[in-house]
């Protein structure tokens, strides 16, 4: 099925968590913020969330600096 991440297509296997995809990504889960269908969600919640076809992820990494 199709989702968006960071808005661009992506393809993931249908009950496919947000835990899940971010692992597959290599993406650290502690330095992140996930918004999901324009809800940010909690970080406990990445791997009961199941994503379905058009859903839209934007994963936001926050970065220090002077």
């Amino acid at each position: 099925m199709i989702i968006f991440l960071n808005g661009e297509k992506c393809i993931v296997v249908e009950n496919t968590t947000v835990l899940d995809l971010l692992i597959q990504k290599n993406i650290d889960v502690d330095t992140i913020v996930v918004e999901h269908n324009a809800k940010i969600l909690q970080r406990e919640n990445f791997s009961q969330i199941t994503l379905c076809e058009n859903d839209v992820l934007e994963v936001l990494r926050f970065v220090g600096g002077g």
